[in-house]
């Protein structure tokens, strides 16, 4: 499968992919019938998401907890207004959108350096306006689109931008406390490349064609490697023998393969 991941990682691609597919049904439930426990389901599956972003501001001045209650209230807020169908991963969408309530957490709590108020208050009007485009295309906007859609200068909102740099400043020697009980500073957390990152490409390429198979093959898939049942379980499940679930495992997975290689070709 042309999908550049190893065939040891294929069974985590599967299961990002067709976790995806059932979040779009979870997101069905609570955005066309309204149900409550499927956007509490949501909530619960995202919240990681939520901790993972309150983490990057988390260290001394402000505690995690109160960090993690403004980004859990962002996940709520993403969760509201996401439109699947407009085809982009809900995780793109929240991602802005919970990163924009923690840094407007942070603008509430003062700036840390002096500004001049004129600069202050272009640097806070650039920071909406990137939100809101943010929530528009599920992506950080450039700055030629920020001064397109504010009508300025590039100049003024690179100067804006700058500015608001100054809004929070923390000493990368700020001492942080470690989950493990070890002590640690601030510049500790810049860390690595995370190996995941690969898996993102991959993910969505199956996301994108897994509609083209059939609803036996997408069930199929679904059991065997989003909720890691053995082939004989599935066999119980749909009726069949372990025999035929694994010739429509390797027709579903060669399709996939088929239907991956073309989109990437297009």
């Amino acid at each position: 499968m042309h999908t550049n991941v190893s065939t040891k990682r294929f069974d985590s691609v599967m299961r990002s992919a067709l976790g995806q597919v059932d979040s779009e049904a979870l997101f069905a439930r609570w955005q066309l019938d309204r149900e409550t426990a499927a956007r509490d389901e949501l909530v619960e599956r995202f919240l990681p998401l939520a901790r993972k972003l309150a983490r990057r501001y988390a260290g001394a001045r402000e505690p995690f907890e109160d960090l993690l209650q403004v980004a859990s209230f962002g996940l709520l807020k993403a969760i509201d207004r996401f439109d699947a169908r407009r085809g982009i991963a809900f995780s793109s969408f929240a991602v802005p959108t919970v990163l924009g309530e923690l840094k407007r957490y942070f603008r509430d709590l003062g700036w840390s350096a002096h500004v001049p108020r004129a600069a202050q208050e272009l640097a806070l009007k650039v920071q909406e306006a990137a939100e809101r485009l943010a929530s528009r295309s599920g992506r950080a906007p450039r700055v030629d689109e920020l001064a397109q859609y504010m009508e300025l200068s590039v100049e003024a909102v690179t100067d804006a931008l700058e500015a608001a740099a100054a809004h929070h400043t923390t000493s990368l020697e700020t001492p942080r406390d470690e989950s493990d009980g070890q002590a640690g500073t601030l510049a500790d957390t810049f860390g690595g490349e995370d190996g995941r990152f690969e898996l993102i490409e991959a993910s969505a390429t199956i996301s994108a064609v897994v509609h083209r198979l059939s609803e036996r093959e997408r069930r199929v898939l679904l059991l065997r490697f989003f909720e890691d049942r053995t082939q004989t379980e599935i066999a119980n499940e749909i009726g069949v023998s372990q025999m035929q679930v694994s010739r429509i495992l390797r027709r579903a997975v060669a399709r996939l393969g088929e239907l991956t290689q073309s989109s990437d070709s297009e």
